[in-house]
């Protein structure tokens, strides 16, 4: 039985990880060589087993996020999102205020937009923009429906309006004509009694 004395190479690991500029973790020493690297006692000498292949940095481990990731994605399509996985409130998941940000935004670019392409006059526009502002369109097409009812409902106050206006006229010009023809008539008495 022969007992092989093991040769410590603490100082040569010390050395290398130094000259590799990395931790003593990452340095691998030839276990077949240990009689040479057990000689080298400078960083000199290091650097020359370093050279020849004896003493390696060793590669970082990599840290798989493919897993992470896979599981990112099943959450996007709405799993592991049930009542046991959930740790805050509805409001802490998903805040109130974000919510109305957003849908406070899209609402007044609408808007904006239909007044900027003169689809809506500046008054229509700041009537639906208070009204807005007061919750009363839940989303876009809510607000589209209320500006196309809001504008036929205007058009239809203004075809009113022309009627009346035309009626009026109308009558108008019957009184006249009624009114001449009276004028006309008591003028040819006038003229018969002479």
């Amino acid at each position: 039985i022969c007992s092989v004395k093991m040769v410590s190479l603490k100082l040569q690991k010390r050395l290398a990880a130094s000259v590799l500029k990395c931790g003593k973790r990452k340095v691998w020493l030839d276990p077949n060589e240990v009689n040479e690297i057990s000689n080298a006692n400078s960083r000199q000498n290091i650097r020359k087993l370093v050279k020849d292949g004896f003493v390696i940095k060793k590669p970082t481990v990599v840290h798989s996020r493919s897993r992470h990731l896979r599981h990112l994605e099943a959450k996007s399509k709405g799993r592991h999102t049930g009542y046991g996985r959930r740790k805050g409130t509805m409001n802490a998941r998903m805040p109130f205020k974000v919510l109305w940000m957003r849908r406070a935004r899209v609402l007044r670019r609408l808007l904006k937009k239909y007044r900027d392409s003169k689809k809506i006059d500046k008054h229509l526009y700041h009537e639906l923009y208070a009204a807005s502002k007061g919750n009363q369109y839940k989303n876009k097409r809510v607000l589209m429906e209320a500006i196309h009812n809001k504008k036929a409902e205007i058009l239809r106050q203004k075809l009113l309006v022309e009627q009346a206006d035309a009626r009026k006229l109308k009558a108008k010009m019957k009184i006249e004509k009624k009114a001449s023809k009276a004028d006309k008539k008591a003028a040819d008495r006038s003229a018969d009694d002479n």
